[in-house]
């Protein structure tokens, strides 16, 4: 027989004649005479022989899931592992070797010496032979505990699993087994790994009420367990009017979420107790900063370990210490730049009615900390108030009180203390008082006492939110460096808004500007349309955020227009471009407009500066966001002249004015591209075409392209002078093709309600170029200027008679004359030609009054 480490007993019994059991991969012992003669090399270290057919066990980097926080225990431990017999011997019993004589070279067996040369089938034949022998054997153990340390174990089935592995006991099979305090009981498992199907348990209960405390380290007890998933439970039961606490050695723990798993697997579970509650203080992971917990009154503290876990110390010890009149206190140190998380106890549920708790925080004074609120909820309070108090060493008003709906105290120098006050609840609704928090630990930034001045005292209806990227749909990582906004040297946060009407000094945490970014908002808008009628408002970005250190990231103004009021935008210098697939925006920053109609939201586009658009009239509500791509916005945003004012109604939901670029084609769509225009809206655009050039008008493509449920779709063109023919197009028909425009004209695209959800979206391109004067024009204005001349002599000639006919020369001279511009303007005209004559009738109606004077 040999024994195992102290406390437990390991037995092997003998399946097959001439099988030869493993060898130890741990230290043991056993009685002189009944070694084997080491005559042989030890096989590879391997459990004794199981039964059950082989299977593979759980790597050792990938434990058994089902048990969430296991328990530690030195590798090999739980099996005993015999030493190996030489060739030929044979195992009894009682574990003696007898020597039946020299082994023959060619037997089988798992650790004989192998002659050079041999042949590789011989190889694997023999290896195979010697796995079988051993799979069939079965490993014991022994479990002997003293009385006197009063503890507990219990060995069950894994939660969910269904019965592939059984406790033998003697002859008697058991899928669970208790072993008391006193008890010595031996046992096998009838299948080679049982860490698939079996956890164990192993409290021990000390009383420090009744008798002394063991107060000093605390170790695994038993040792030589089997290795399966374990916990080690720890209930220590003490009055109210002393204190526990638990010190852990280094690395310490950090705490975790309910439902998290640690790295390892290895976990700590602490549970106060005062008089029958049981208070769940926190599940906690090795490597943290939390480096003492300190409880009134009892505490039962849980050790996870999975079953191939090296562990053999607790990592904790117990001492006693006087009453700390509170829940518990749970102390940190933070000895470099680091972010922690921690939560109150029995999170996510409610911390204990009326009680109080304490962190304390060991900085060193040449850091910085500052503390983040990022889960918490209230309960319903009949008496006092929840709070959190800080003391923080130097502070003129310690205790500081806030409200955990308050930004927390950031940048605070060296170590503090935050508790935690409960109150009393109402008992028909109490509600729930809980805090997830994060304590950023920081080095002193070079600029934190460089204050930036924010001067809003000129502006109204504005806030600016100052944020980190990504700021409100991307919620960083606490592992995540922290850039902090500051108010003053106390108040500090990720976000910070600032409200108009009031000046403000600011000033950063942050190794890294450029991860903040700006957000501002204001809003403009008209009651009475004969007070703001007249006013023009310039769509400005202010002075007073350009020049923070910041990139601007979005300026949003919210246009309010009420009934029969609407908004007109323009930009009369630059004027506006449309973003669209054939010509795309490459400036520093856009404008997307939207109007918001009472049915619907009207996405007019994406415009940026440099374009052909000068006016952008829409109906009601109307919201303009500057968007900023890069750092050139901070020069070419001394350029910008986007202005609006609210205007009388129109009838369509929004119309465009249009001077086309002469050098450039001009692309326009329609809004919501690429969705399509809502059912029923019209829009229209006005193009200018100038003096002495035609336009050029084409759609992209020949039909509209949708079939109406309900009402007709329609494109209208018309030029903007007298008589002019209006073209009309509905959706079952071709659009117009190609046409020149030698006059101002309007497009106008109404939509139907259409048979599917296919929407209706239009673009089109307008081309200016220079008209062509023909031959007929020139000669009209020859002969034009022909008759012109011969008036003007006649005149001269008529000078000279009697005076008495003067004034029947003048006016016939003026009927002749106004005769023969008719003729030629009514010839230019029916030519269809367009020239300088005609656009410009007045300097020849001049020159005609000057003939007739002379």
């Amino acid at each position: 027989m040999c024994r195992g480490s102290a406390g437990v007993k390991c037995n092997s019994r003998n399946n097959t004649a001439g099988a030869s059991p493993p060898s130890a991969s741990l230290p043991w012992t056993t009685t002189p005479h009944r070694r084997c003669p080491p005559t042989a090399e030890p096989a590879p270290p391997r459990r004794v022989g199981a039964v059950a057919a082989p299977a593979a066990a759980p790597s050792p980097a990938q434990p058994i899931p089902s048990h969430p926080l296991p328990a530690a225990q030195e590798e090999g431990e739980g099996f005993h592992l015999a030493r190996p017999a030489p060739p030929g011997a044979r195992w009894s019993r009682k574990l003696r070797c007898r020597r039946r004589g020299p082994a023959p070279a060619s037997a089988p067996g798992p650790c004989g010496e192998m002659a050079a040369g041999r042949a590789l089938a011989a190889l694997l034949a023999a290896l195979l032979a010697a796995s079988a022998q051993l799979l069939q054997r079965e490993a014991s153990f022994t479990i002997a505990l003293r009385t006197v340390d009063n503890v507990t174990v219990m060995i069950k089935l894994r939660p969910g699993v269904l019965v592939g592995c059984q406790i033998r006991v003697k002859n008697f099979f058991r899928s669970e087994l208790k072993i008391k305090p006193g008890d010595n009981v031996t046992f096998t498992f009838t299948c080679s790994t049982p860490e698939k199907y079996f956890i164990m348990e192993i409290q021990k209960n000390i009383d420090c009420v009744s008798g002394p405390c063991p107060f000093g380290d605390v170790h695994l007890y038993p040792p030589g367990l089997p290795r399966l998933n374990r916990t080690f439970i720890w209930d220590v039961k003490a009055s109210t009017k002393a204190g526990l606490e638990l010190k852990f050695s280094t690395p310490w723990l950090r705490q975790i979420e309910p439902g998290e798993t640690c790295p390892d697997f290895v976990s700590y579970n602490i549970n106060s107790c005062i008089d029958k509650a049981t208070v769940s203080i926190g599940t906690f992971c090795r490597n943290g900063s939390v480096s003492r917990v300190k409880l009134l009154g009892g505490v039962i503290m849980a050790l996870h370990l999975p079953w191939n876990s090296p562990l053999t110390a607790s990592g904790f010890n117990i001492a006693n210490r006087a009453s700390i009149k509170r829940l518990c206190i749970i102390e940190s140190i933070l000895k470099e730049e680091s972010s922690i998380t921690l939560m109150s106890p029995n999170y996510p549920l409610g911390f204990p009615e009326d009680e109080l708790m304490t962190w304390q925080f060991v900085i060193p004074s040449s850091m910085r900390a500052s503390v983040f609120f990022h889960n918490y909820s209230l309960s319903n309070c009949e008496r006092k108030e929840e709070r959190v108090e800080y003391y923080i060493p130097g502070s003129l008003s310690n205790p500081e009180v806030f409200k955990l709906s308050d930004s927390q105290p950031a940048n605070i120098p060296g170590s503090f203390n935050l508790s935690l006050q409960g109150c009393d609840q109402d008992a028909q609704n109490p509600g729930i008082l809980r805090l997830l928090f994060q304590v950023v630990v920081q080095h002193p930034q070079v600029d934190e006492n460089v204050t930036h001045l924010v001067d809003l005292s000129k502006e109204s209806n504005m806030t600016v939110t100052i944020h980190f990227e990504g700021w409100p749909s991307r919620i960083p990582v606490m592992s995540e460096p922290i850039c902090l906004i500051c108010k003053d040297p106390r108040t500090c946060d990720r976000v910070l808004t600032l409200v108009s009407g009031a000046v403000y000094k600011i000033s950063f945490l942050c190794k890294d500007l450029s991860r903040l970014r700006i957000t501002a908002e204001k809003g403009i808008s008209c009651v009475d349309l004969r007070w703001c009628q007249r006013k023009i408002y310039s769509l400005l970005v202010p002075k007073a955020i350009t020049q923070l250190p910041i990139q601007l990231h979005k300026f949003i103004w919210k246009l309010l227009a009420p009934d029969l009021i609407n908004i007109e935008i323009t930009s009369p210098s630059l004027k506006l471009q449309q973003h669209v697939p054939e010509q795309r925006c490459n400036t520093s920053y856009s404008y997307s407009i939207v109007g918001a109609t009472p049915e619907t939201e009207l996405n007019v586009g994406v415009f940026c500066p440099g374009g052909s658009v000068e006016k952008i009239q829409m109906r009601n509500n109307v919201t303009i966001s500057l968007k900023t791509f890069g750092k050139g916005f901070l020069n070419e945003s001394k350029h910008q002249d986007l202005k609006m004012s609210f205007v009388p109604h129109i009838k369509d939901e929004c119309s465009f004015t249009v001077s086309p670029d002469p050098k450039a084609k001009v692309y326009l769509q329609t809004p919501n591209w690429p969705y399509g225009l809502p059912p029923y809206v019209s829009i229209s655009w006005y193009v200018v075409v100038p003096n002495k050039q035609v336009a050029r008008l084409g759609f992209s493509k020949d039909r509209m392209g949708i079939a109406c449920e309900t009402g007709r779709a329609y494109v209208n063109i018309k030029e903007e002078t007298a008589g002019a023919e209006e073209t009309v197009r509905r959706e079952d028909e071709p659009l117009p093709e190609p046409r020149n425009m030698y006059h101002d004209f309007w497009v106008n695209v109404s939509n139907c309600k259409p048979v599917d959800k296919t929407q209706l979206t239009l673009q089109f391109r307008v081309t200016l170029a220079d008209k062509q004067i023909d031959l007929g024009v020139i000669l009209a204005v020859v002969a034009g200027a022909g008759v012109l001349a011969a008036i003007g002599l006649t005149v001269c000639c008529v000078k000279k008679k009697k005076d008495f006919t003067n004034t029947g020369l003048k006016i016939f001279s003026s009927a002749f004359a106004l005769s023969a511009l008719g003729k030629s303007l009514q010839k230019v005209k029916s030519r269809k030609v367009h020239s300088t004559f005609i656009e410009d009738p007045l300097s020849y109606r001049s020159s005609a009054m000057m003939g007739l004077v002379l």
